[in-house]
């Protein structure tokens, strides 16, 4: 039927029209779809007229947005940018890395490059292959291409931005011609993105001669306006009540996790496994007003955040990040402080890294004093961002309800702090603040580099030590619900089998059934020898190599900085071993199943 309808649009929508239709419909869920069907269908009634084709001029090309993301932050601002060229009237193709023929690059005259950077500088996965292309002898001379790149990251990491700095210079290597310099954003990245998307479109549109051709105009004002009734984003999220907030670990466990149970009735909110639920955290009063008493200043000072006068108290809570630490807001400070010591911690990119890993907002005025205004506090701090979690349901059990899987940040600061606890922001506050019947905003980030296998009768191996196990959880769920007949295998550890086991019971009962064919766990404290994951497959490993050749699908969820990178060696020297391959073979042989989207992460 949509083949159908397809045909039927051709001799109305011009080719790039059709194209841009097909891109945008892919993003929608059944009742998103359901509703744009009813709404195009009373438009197309009630509208007054069509503007008729025009004569076309000349075209001097068209542009190309290209995005890799991992989480969904540079899909957010691709479509931004796309949203924004189609409406001041230039000829804009929005395309994912993944779904984009490398080869095509030598026909583009005008390229604009949306990427993030994943784990220690990789490329997120749906740009790995337009990556590696832009590197191999394959690539073309590239003279007539203009371009600018957008790189998202996070400057904690050692590889700040570091896939846009990649294609940057490999684009220029070619002989492309920037249209603006490459923009290098932190996690508060929506005003220089703004900034980037205002000033590279207006440079554009001063190179780029629009077609006219078949255009039709319709009334975007009310399309938009009708849309925000019923779908919510980062920016219109939706309030949603808790209806469960349960402690999953034992009462002796060196952990704290949660299983949370929100509602999301009457939002029309659908989400796939694989999904992350956006949480909009609240800041700890408590810590607010410490840090107002620090600085002598006073909770009702009205102070300007985006053009918007509010109190001190309240922009701290809501607005500002006030525990975790950015290399921006340490420069800020230090502006502030004017101290030695910070002036060179700042040019130590190690121990600045260290420190913002184990410091927060609290430790760094307290330890390089300064007296600022309520004004100059606020100016120094980025902005409160939300926190994605591992959507842990399917909504094919738990219907108009998402269940997360929350483990609590917490540390004791050193002496110098008089050890104090410290929390997470948004686990703290999910954890220890938000109690049942509460409300908290919430939004759904796709995650279409973490997906199910489109065929049900797929092998899947799940790795997910710890909170890691979430997204599993939702795939075990989902398989159930539509009778997929695809063997699963999981593997899952913590620390010991009696307090840290999550969801035992229901693994225990999905083996009964037969749902979950293998499960090995790893918990590392109930022998001498510790135990991990990793250990568990190298022990499967001709089994877990054999899977692989047989088309099985295989995912890690958790810890980036050591879990991720142990499972990734542990799979490179499976590979070798049981596929007689060198270790250069193996890797290659795990980069075209990234590729293919066979092996997929969900780290952090």
């Amino acid at each position: 039927m949509l083949v159908k309808a397809n045909n039927d649009l051709g001799s109305s929508l011009s080719s790039d029209q059709l194209q841009q239709l097909q891109q945008v419909i892919h993003q929608y869920s059944p009742l998103q779809l359901a509703w744009a069907s009813g709404y195009l269908a009373a438009k197309s009634e009630t509208a007054p007229s069509i503007v008729q084709p025009q004569a076309a001029a000349s075209p001097a090309g068209k542009l190309t947005i290209l995005y890799g993301s991992q989480t969904g932050n540079a899909k957010g601002v691709a479509e931004q940018v796309h949203s924004s060229a189609l409406s001041q009237g230039i000829t804009a193709t929005l395309v994912n890395m993944s779904d984009y023929k490398p080869k095509s690059l030598k026909a583009e005259t005008h390229l604009l490059v949306i990427a993030s950077t994943n784990g220690e500088g990789e490329p997120p996965d749906d740009a790995m292959a337009l990556h590696d292309f832009l590197s191999s002898k394959r690539a073309p001379k590239l003279n007539s291409l203009q371009y600018s790149v957008l790189a998202l990251g996070d400057s904690s990491y050692e590889f700040f931005c570091q896939t846009g700095k990649d294609f940057d210079e490999k684009l220029a290597s070619l002989g492309a011609k920037r249209i603006s310099d490459r923009i290098d954003c932190d996690v508060d990245y929506q005003e220089q993105a703004k900034t980037w998307q205002e000033s590279t479109l207006k440079q554009v549109a001063d190179t780029l001669t629009s077609s006219t051709a078949e255009v039709v105009h319709l009334p975007f004002d009310s399309v938009n306006t009708a849309a925000s009734a019923s779908v919510y984003s980062k920016e219109n999220p939706f309030v949603a009540t808790v209806l469960a907030n349960q402690k999953i670990t034992g009462r002796d466990s060196n952990k704290v996790v949660q299983h949370i149970e929100i509602d999301l009735s009457d939002s029309g909110i659908s989400y796939q496994p694989g999904d992350a639920l956006g949480i909009w955290p609240v800041n700890d009063a408590a810590l607010v007003t410490q840090i107002i008493a620090k600085l002598g200043l006073a909770a009702d000072e009205t102070v300007s955040i985006s053009n918007e006068s509010i109190a001190l108290q309240l922009a701290l809570t809501e607005k500002l990040e006030v525990t975790g630490l950015s290399k921006a807001s340490i420069v800020n400070w230090a502006n502030l402080a004017d101290n030695e010591s910070l002036n060179a911690l700042l040019t130590d990119n190690e121990s600045l890294r260290d420190f913002i890993n184990s410091k927060q907002v609290i430790d760094l005025i307290s330890i390089y004093p300064a007296t600022p205004s309520g004004q100059q506090l606020v100016d120094s701090l980025a902005a409160l961002t939300p926190r994605l979690y591992s959507i842990a349901s399917s909504q094919e059990e738990v219907e108009e309800e998402v269940h997360l899987t929350v483990g609590l940040v917490e540390y004791f600061e050193s002496a110098e702090a008089n050890d104090e606890r410290r929390l997470g922001t948004a686990s703290g506050y999910l954890i220890e603040r938000l109690q049942e019947d509460d409300e908290v905003k919430v939004f759904i980030e796709h995650n279409n580099n973490f997906r199910l296998p489109e065929n049900p009768e797929t092998k899947v191996i799940m790795v997910g030590p710890g909170t890691g196990v979430a997204p599993f959880r939702a795939f075990l769920q989902h398989r159930e619900g539509t009778d997929a007949n695809g063997e699963n295998w999981l593997f899952f550890g913590d620390q010991t089998f009696t307090q840290d086991f999550l969801y035992q019971l229901e693994w225990q009962s999905y083996l009964k059934s037969g749902l979950l064919n293998r499960l090995d766990v790893a918990f590392s404290r109930d022998q001498a020898e510790k135990v991990y994951v990793q250990h568990k497959l190298i022990k499967q490993g001709k089994e877990v190599f054999n899977w692989l050749e047989n088309g099985a699908h295989f995912y890690i969820c958790g810890d980036m900085q050591r879990m991720a990178k142990d499972v990734h060696q542990a799979l490179v020297a499976i590979v070798s071993e049981h596929g007689n391959k060198t270790a250069e073979q193996a890797e290659d042989y795990l980069k075209q199943l990234r590729i293919s989207k066979r092996y997929q992460k969900d780290v952090y």
